[in-house]
């Protein structure tokens, strides 16, 4: 279940606008004398300050040139030079209950520029005059107009808030999976100890296990897997390392039993195909041997197709200036033994090492 490792620190910003809304009323009394004032002629209602700018209501009795049979609304942007984002809702008031109608709204914020004479926005056909003036809307010869207004402010500079992440708790779920066997579908049995398993999770690690347990020659009758040639203890760090990519401490052992337990583990997981255990106990052994191990480790490196552990003890025998004692240890005899093939690597380095 490796996983790649992300960062514990999470560094987020939040950028959110702010908005001030308010609604603008333009009361437009004795309507009947402003018609007839002319095309594209208006008057506006009394300037209001909205999110910092100020805002009117435009009012063209006698509508636009392209639109002569109805009263034009606009909202309009005061000044010279400012510059906004708004959202705007134009309604008219019902006279009789008070309530307004909404008849046209801006889906998406609107740019009010003066610079670029888009100072104002609304509708040339608001409502047609003679709709109107049947209507409700006018009573006693008086209209009431008005605008909601949302203001967009531009955000300030986003500050980073910074979100501790807790560290990765995978591996610690899996490995209690393993602890407490819960649907554990496969038993091992090792010298007479039992461990209990999971199918998927073995198969997903080692291609041995998934050949083992999902592959055409297995044994579909079998409940309980034989494991040979293996310790319990060796076998249990293994599914330790299955189950939370990592090797189990080994603080109840003293260093030589330590390098033993690392050398049986280096085997397990060259038999399993564990890769990655592979070179973590290759990493361990390379800082651990000595003149009276280096010998024996090597033929272990040599055995389980270490290149890298095998590079580490070939440097260390030719460079240690202590040859003659590696020579005379007890795992020099067993490397002649085991893997004479080896021997002409170390002789073969040792002569290029005297020559440099």
């Amino acid at each position: 279940m490796a996983t790649s490792q992300r960062p514990t620190k999470r560094m987020e910003s939040r950028c959110t606008p702010s908005t001030e809304r308010a609604t603008l009323a333009f009361e437009i009394t004795r309507y009947s004398l402003h018609k007839g004032m002319g095309v594209d002629k208006f008057i506006q209602s009394t300037p209001v300050s909205v999110g910092g700018y100020e805002w009117c209501i435009r009012y063209y009795p006698d509508g636009l040139k392209e639109a002569k049979d109805y009263i034009s609304v606009f909202v309009e942007l005061l000044g010279k030079g400012p510059k906004a984002r708004a959202l705007y809702d134009l309604r008219l008031v019902n006279q009789d209950s008070g309530l307004s109608s909404l008849f046209y709204s801006s889906e998406s914020p609107k740019d009010f520029n003066s610079p670029d004479k888009t100072f104002s926005w609304g509708y040339a056909n608001f409502k047609k005059r003679s709709d109107l003036e049947k209507s409700d809307y006018l009573r006693d010869d008086r209209l009431i107009i008005e605008c909601d207004l949302t203001v967009v402010k531009e955000p300030l500079v986003a500050k980073a808030v910074e979100v501790q992440i807790p560290p990765s708790d995978l591996s610690d779920n899996f490995g209690k999976l393993l602890e407490t066997g819960e649907k554990a579908d496969v038993t091992f049995k090792v010298q007479g100890e039992v461990f209990r398993a999971h199918k998927i999770v073995l198969a997903t690690r080692s291609p041995v296990f998934k050949a083992e347990l999902y592959g055409p020659m297995r044994d579909k009758r079998r409940h309980t897997i034989i494991v040979q040639d293996m310790q319990p203890a060796v076998f249990k760090s293994l599914l330790h390392f299955i189950y939370t990519d990592s090797l189990p401490p080994m603080d109840n052992l003293d260093a030589d039993d330590s390098k033993e337990m690392v050398k049986h583990l280096l085997v397990a997981a060259d038999r399993y195909a564990m890769e990655r255990m592979k070179i973590e106990c290759e990493s361990i052994l390379c800082e651990s041997f000595d003149v009276e191990t280096v010998a024996t480790t090597l033929a272990l490196a040599d055995q389980h197709h270490c290149s890298r552990l095998r590079d580490a003890c070939l440097e260390y025998i030719v460079s240690s200036n202590r040859m003659d004692d590696v020579l005379a240890s007890e795992g020099y005899v067993h490397l002649k033994r085991s893997c004479p093939a080896v021997l002409i690597d170390v002789l073969e380095r040792a002569t290029k090492y005297r020559k440099i």
